[in-house]
């Protein structure tokens, strides 16, 4: 059993989740309206202005002369889990 590093597992689950994002923007064009397309492209959405009260999605730092803005939403939905376990299955079964 070969021991992998934390970057190595973590830089493929993140290429997990970024094809399965890129794959369910792909099942949008393709699926007509319905349940299908309602069942895998609805999403849960989770950002960092959530913590301090901001409608906005955008945390600013606003300091006399300069102001410092950060962003991060992450936008989970069953398309994207399923990339998740795609890149899993890769790291589990293909050492």
């Amino acid at each position: 059993m070969t021991k992998r590093s934390i970057g190595f597992v973590s830089l493929t689950l993140f290429i997990g989740l970024i094809f399965g994002t890129v794959a369910g923007e792909l099942l949008a064009w393709g699926l007509p309206e319905g349940v299908v397309k309602d069942f895998f492209l609805t999403s849960v959405e989770f950002n960092l202005a959530g913590l301090v009260g901001s409608e906005t999605g955008v945390i600013t730092l606003d300091f006399i002369v300069l102001s410092v803005s950060f962003g991060l939403t992450l936008k989970l939905s069953i398309t994207t889990v399923l990339g998740l376990a795609v890149s899993y299955y890769f790291l589990r079964y293909f050492r």
